[in-house]
């Protein structure tokens, strides 16, 4: 396995998107543009459900692991206008649209920096006058342990959420050190317990993997004591280390802390290990669940579905962002909202559209972005011969096959089991972006 780790551990995207952001060819995206993209959605698929992800920016400390838009502030005077901005941005869209809202999510930042009664405003809002199928809907959020009261728990669950992650990372105290990311395990047992008393069906951990300082001793613990909690879901994330992207946020350590390529690894494979032992099964890439778990189930059903916030078995072809920087997908196109809060806030208070950048889908990569979907969550998929680029596509794939990480099979493509931890690589080699073309410059993280 060392030797495929040196070889493949590359540059290489994360395909929450196809195409990926850095290769987005539409800065100055307007917003009819993007609403006739969400009408074509709309009329093709007969339907108008969607996916909602508020992102909520603000943290009162910097954690020097993190690669999201954020805002560091202690003043909680930002929330009001902030969620003000957000319910006028929502209203453009449904006054245009009418959406059936099925799932939603609250990511950040920090969503539990809100105070309750400023999350209550908020979903209120959302919901007030929306088409929701209580039956049918999944609402879900970010749990940051050392500030998540009972309070928002209670709150958030009055209004139907049910699944809650928690941002764990490590236990280990040099990590948090170095990541300023302190909490005890008392503290996220406590929260955790929270959950369970308020009967939520799902409650998750994200744990990071790569991070400055860890050893194979303090992850092992680390994985122990999740196993301890039992969460029905464990997010077991491969640290990015983009500096040059996110600034000094991830400077706040030595480089030389980082654990090698290979140790690196060798922290997944111990925590997949354990997680297997402890009756948790393995679902797409850096995902664990318990069978009895919804995850668990659509991996199993193959109605398992990826997005912008990750693996989810809502499956909806329309996705709503809203918020600073948050981005939409209407799978026909992407749009990004301003990154910046006051200029996000700017607009939306004067009932403008926010969208800043984005990308329109040709024929090829709707295609693409297909197989390249069908990978990332059922590790298969089918690519018809006549395809244009199909050839190109298996001659990129001819050393993953002879390193026995991908088979094909005609028209049908498969990661192996020991392809899984590449399946990052065998997605690039269907990427039309990145076909011909050295990545010279730093643009992403590596992919093991």
């Amino acid at each position: 396995m060392s030797n495929l780790i040196d070889k493949y551990n590359v540059q290489g995207p994360r395909y929450t998107s196809y195409p990926t952001v850095p290769f987005w060819k539409n800065e100055n995206l307007n917003s009819e543009e993007w609403f006739q993209s969400i009408e074509k959605n709309i009329h093709f698929f007969d339907s108008k459900r969607a996916s909602i992800y508020i992102h909520l920016p603000f943290c009162e400390s910097l954690c020097t692991f993190c690669g999201c838009h954020k805002r560091i502030t202690k003043n909680h005077g930002v929330e009001t206008n902030y969620v003000d901005a957000v319910l006028s941005e929502w209203k453009l869209f449904q006054e245009k649209f009418d959406l059936e809202v099925i799932e939603l999510h609250l990511g950040g930042g920090t969503p539990t920096f809100f105070h309750p009664n400023e999350l209550k405003r908020l979903i209120s809002g959302i919901i007030h006058g929306t088409n929701i199928n209580p039956e049918k809907v999944e609402f879900s959020f970010e749990g940051h342990p050392k500030n998540t009261t009972f309070e928002h728990l209670k709150t958030l669950y009055d209004f139907g959420f049910r699944r809650v992650s928690f941002g764990v990372q490590d236990y280990d105290p040099l990590v948090q050190k170095a990541i300023n990311r302190i909490q005890t395990f008392e503290e996220v047992e406590k929260v955790h317990n929270f959950a369970k008393e308020l009967k939520y069906k799902s409650i998750s951990h994200d744990l990071v993997f790569g991070l400055p300082k860890q050893n194979i001793a303090g992850f092992k613990d680390t994985v122990q004591k999740t196993i301890k909690l039992r969460p029905d879901r464990v997010s077991l994330y491969s640290y990015a280390h983009v500096p040059w992207i996110k600034g000094n946020g991830q400077r706040g350590f030595d480089e030389n802390d980082l654990p090698s390529s290979e140790n690196k690894r060798a922290l997944y494979e111990l925590g997949k290990e354990l997680f297997l032992e402890a009756g948790y099964i393995e679902i797409g890439m850096d995902h664990f669940a318990l069978k009895t778990d919804d995850l668990a189930k659509a991996f199993e059903e193959k109605t398992l579905h990826r997005n912008f916030m990750g693996y989810t078995t809502q499956k909806t072809n329309l996705l709503i962002g809203l918020g600073a920087s948050s981005i939409s997908d209407s799978w026909f196109g992407f749009a990004q909202n301003e990154k910046h809060v006051e200029d996000y806030q700017e607009k939306s208070l004067n009932k403008q559209i926010s969208v800043f950048r984005g990308h329109l889908l040709s024929e090829e990569d709707l295609i693409l972005r297909k197989a390249i979907l069908e990978l990332m969550c059922q590790f298969s998929t089918d690519l018809p011969l006549t395809f244009p680029y199909y050839d190109k596509i298996k001659s990129n794939l001819k050393m993953l096959e002879e390193d026995n990480l991908v088979k094909i099979e005609g028209e049908k493509i498969s990661v192996t089991n020991i392809g899984v931890p590449f399946v990052r690589n065998i997605c690039m080699a269907f990427d039309a972006y990145l076909f011909d073309k050295t990545l010279e410059k730093q643009m992403f993280s590596k992919t093991i």
